[in-house]
């Protein structure tokens, strides 16, 4: 199988983040639960960090990965 990988888009460009899917996701599920974990970090505190979504993300499989921002394709 392939690896699944999920960016994090972000309107700002420095917190633009990428993650690696579990193999047990599909990628419409990941989706779906990525946004619940978000939805639920942003609920319970509103001064979240990255810090607290990649702990998060990773406590349910997903894995932060380095990546370097190329130029843009405008």
């Amino acid at each position: 199988m392939s690896e699944a990988l999920m960016i994090l888009p972000s309107s700002d460009c420095t917190d633009i983040r990428l993650v690696r899917i579990p193999d047990e996701f599909e990628q419409h599920e990941a989706y779906r639960h990525v946004t619940g974990l978000i939805a639920q970090i942003e609920e319970d505190d509103p001064d979240y960090s990255w810090d607290d979504i990649a702990a998060m993300l990773e406590a349910h499989g997903f894995e932060p990965v380095e990546f370097v921002l190329g130029p843009a394709l405008d």
